[in-house]
């Protein structure tokens, strides 16, 4: 009995601070977003009785439609460019030497040290009328005027492929150096072309990294909602910059806080979807 209430009181002190953790810093705010979702807001801005579901009725608006489906387009877009950028960079710091691979994966976090809306004034000074690429250009004489590069649909795919890159290449970085390398050379024993060895190998053994890649990717470019701000000057609304504005602007939270759970219900669907994969993969 004795020795039942010591595993249960270490049990308490080892758990009990993350769970107090989970519970004032997670599971309060989840609630209250899902409470204020459900209230009515006021003229002045803020929240109050009675409930309502006017908020959600708003939502099945084409306006809101259009901008989650450009939202999610444009996720769909920085993740493909970060699996195709990341891939190779990772099989190349993953084929690396033993004293190479550790200065290799450091520059890819090198990034993580600075503060991002700093690097992404970085690229607005870069893409600017008055940038210096225009510069180089125009004094190359390559273009004749300078190009409109900020501002655009393009600058904001550009910073969002930038900020999430190392998102990327970590996992798969981490899922080509578990590839046994007798494999490939038993593949190329065989006979098999080098792109055949990376179709039939190399590729199914590293979809693991390719998914995680793509999960830890595609979710937070659902809601970077500074890199728009910045490098696309507001022209084009996304979910993230909508659910910004709600709160903050148009002082309309319950319709900010039903966004944002949207937003919560994607990831939930593709984190259980990433665990069902993992599974299939440990009973293959």
């Amino acid at each position: 009995m004795v020795q039942r209430l010591r595993r249960s009181a270490a049990s308490v002190v080892m758990i009990g601070p993350t769970l107090v953790w989970l519970l004032v810093f997670l599971l309060a705010p989840l609630v209250i977003v899902v409470g204020i979702s459900f209230l009515s807001k006021t003229p002045y801005g803020g929240v109050s009785l009675p409930f309502s579901l006017e908020a959600y009725s708003s939502m099945v608006k084409a306006d809101y439609a259009k901008i989650l489906g450009r939202s999610i387009w444009l996720s769909a877009k920085t993740t493909v460019l970060c699996l195709l950028f990341g891939y190779p960079l990772a099989a190349v710091i993953a084929r690396s030497s033993k004293k190479v691979k550790p200065w290799l994966v450091l520059l890819i976090m090198l990034p993580f040290w600075i503060n991002s809306m700093i690097r992404l004034y970085g690229w607005m000074t870069l893409l600017r009328t008055e940038g210096i690429i225009n510069n180089i250009l125009v004094g190359l004489g390559i273009i004749d005027s300078p190009l409109s590069m900020l501002y655009t649909d393009g600058a904001v795919l550009l910073g969002m492929v930038y900020e999430l890159l190392p998102f990327a290449v970590l996992p798969l970085y981490t899922s080509i150096e578990k590839i046994d390398p007798s494999l490939i050379e038993a593949a190329g024993d065989l006979g098999a072309k080098k792109h055949r060895i990376f179709l039939r190998v190399i590729l199914p053994l590293t979809m693991p990294g390719v998914f995680a890649g793509s999960i830890q990717t595609f979710i937070p470019a659902l809601g970077l909602f500074y890199v728009s701000d910045m490098l696309g000057g507001g022209s084009s609304m996304y979910i993230g910059n909508l659910i910004k504005n709600q709160f903050l602007s148009a002082r309309n939270w319950p319709l900010g806080a039903a966004l944002a759970l949207i937003l919560i219900i994607i990831t939930i669907i593709l984190m259980r979807l990433y665990t069902k994969v993992g599974k299939l993969d440990d009973m293959v």
